[in-house]
């Protein structure tokens, strides 16, 4: 444990626990169905803990392979040598408790993980910041980067509004959202009255890692976000990212898992509609009708509001579901993610991930033959490179070729030698599947329970009443969706953990 984690913990930045787990038996102690509609994060956290549990559980996944916005597959490239592409780079953050203990069920020290040195943030107009080698814990952090960044000096903050600035202090998991959830985030940084170098170094990076545009964003999610990844996180900014595709390290492990634990996973199979009986549920696919006496359902926000309208007893069964999905099943702007296979390198310098501010449509860059082992080796053999290039929230309606040759030469100007790296291939593709936090979306965003006996959500856009965020939210709402199902079968339920509920300098 280091100095500033030592001094956080003095003043309550520490894991807590957020869910007490106690009570039931090991295993559910009658026979208990489940049917989770969706193999991503969520849906697979919610499978593994129902599985380990006693629970007769299926997944039924929709697309070839498991894993959602975290998916990997197969693809050949035109040389004949096979590469799994991916969906996009995640950063596996240290606080993200729930989803790390998930994957020890594959790997008990993680080992699969590997450090990423680093987070450096680029711009054409400023130089580059590093922001993954702060003390982990808050105050340290914050005071570390006030004293090293050159994009927010002493005279910077004396002009700033510190009564402003205060929210970002003091989050609250009810008076923030009650407060400013119907303020824009662009609104809550325009009142700060940051140099412009802060604004798009320090703070328009980070919401654009949420899938959403800051003039689009929720201010209060803005805040929680901040304090979840900075002021309320005791492991720090730095991560880790797995050394192989996520199929080979994560879905493939998990996979096994489950079904040594009597689940059954079912890729390939669309879920068309679900309804309730005397007898329980009966989940509806392309394929099969399945009995379950719960069903999870863990999909992207498109889908859960596709699901619903396909299944009209619901209008009766859960209405408050039903209403809250014309709203709820719009997404986030599209995302778009090109992987290219290249001859030749970036200079040796260059960061495994780097952020990048203040691009048209450049969000990051990763560079994968630095990362996993299949992309090493490729390179290795080929003398070149893998590059993948994300834009995290980007102009609708454009073609993912286009919108990847952007990112392309937006590139070129921060990073100049990857204009003379010939591109052997690219895989393109753009999609908009990620939540949307707008303003006054917290008042009807769905939570884990819903109002039918017996159907829970989980998700990355599901509410939760503690801290979390992406892969993490997906995860814990996962479990949290398992938890419930255990209780009401007399089932032990699996802890959850968050960092610090509430801001530094939130009132009790």
């Amino acid at each position: 444990m280091t100095l500033s984690q030592l001094a956080g913990r003095f003043i309550g930045v520490r894991r807590h626990r957020v869910d007490p787990g106690g009570g039931g038996a090991p295993r559910v102690p009658h026979p208990v169905t489940a049917v989770v509609v969706g193999g991503g994060i969520a849906g697979m956290s919610a499978a593994v803990v129902l599985a380990e549990r006693g629970v007769e559980v299926t997944v039924l996944e929709a697309a070839p392979t498991l894993g959602g916005r975290l998916g990997a597959w197969p693809e050949t490239l035109a040389d004949g040598t096979d590469q799994v592409n991916e969906h996009g780079f995640h950063a596996f953050f240290r606080q993200y408790y729930n989803w790390r203990n998930i994957l020890r069920r594959i790997d008990p020290s993680l080992r699969f993980l590997r450090a990423v040195p680093g987070y450096p943030v680029l711009s054409a107009q400023w130089p580059t910041e590093e922001f993954g080698r702060l003390p982990p814990a808050p105050p340290a952090n914050l005071l570390t980067l006030l004293a090293r960044s050159p994009s927010l000096r002493l005279r910077d903050l004396r002009g700033m509004d510190r009564d402003s600035a205060l929210p970002l202090l003091t989050y609250d998991p009810v008076r923030t959202y009650a407060e400013f959830d119907h303020t824009t985030a662009d609104d809550l940084l325009d009142s700060l009255r940051l140099p412009d170098r802060a604004r798009a170094m320090l703070f328009e990076v980070f919401s654009h890692s949420f899938f959403n545009h800051e003039a689009e964003m929720s201010a209060a999610e803005m805040i929680a976000q901040f304090h979840f990844y900075l002021l309320g996180n005791p492991e720090g900014l730095a991560f880790d990212c797995p050394d192989e595709d996520y199929a080979t390290s994560i879905w493939k492990p998990l996979t096994r898992h489950v079904e040594r634990h009597g689940g059954r996973i079912r890729t390939g199979e669309p879920v068309t509609g679900l309804h309730r009986d005397p007898d329980g549920w009966q989940v509806h696919s392309t394929h099969d009708t399945y009995r379950a006496g719960h069903v999870v359902l863990a999909v992207d926000p498109p889908a859960l509001a596709a699901l619903v309208a396909g299944s009209p007893s619901l209008v009766e069964q859960a209405p408050a579901l039903a209403a809250a999905m014309p709203a709820y099943g719009r997404p986030g702007p599209p995302y778009a993610v090109a992987r290219y296979w290249c001859d030749g390198d970036v200079d040796p310098d260059r960061a495994i991930f780097s952020g990048v501010s203040r691009q048209a449509t450049l969000d990051s860059v990763t560079l994968y033959h630095r990362l996993e082992r299949e992309s090493r080796h490729w390179a290795e053999r080929a003398g070149g490179s893998v590059i993948e290039l994300h834009a995290y929230a980007c102009e609708p309606d454009v073609p993912a070729t286009e919108l990847a040759e952007r990112m392309r030469a937006e590139l070129a100007v921060l990073w100049p030698e990857t204009a003379r790296l010939r591109v052997r291939e690219l895989r393109a593709r753009v999609e908009a599947k990620a939540p949307a936090f707008t303003p006054g979306s917290h008042a009807w965003r769905p939570g884990v329970r819903t109002d039918a006996t017996g159907l829970y959500l989980a998700g990355d856009g599901i509410g939760t009443d503690f801290p979390s965020a992406l892969m993490e939210r997906a995860a814990a709402t996962g479990i949290l969706a398992a938890n419930h199902i255990l209780r009401a079968e007399g089932g032990a339920a699996e802890p959850l953990h968050s960092i610090r509920p509430r801001g530094l300098l939130a009132r009790r």
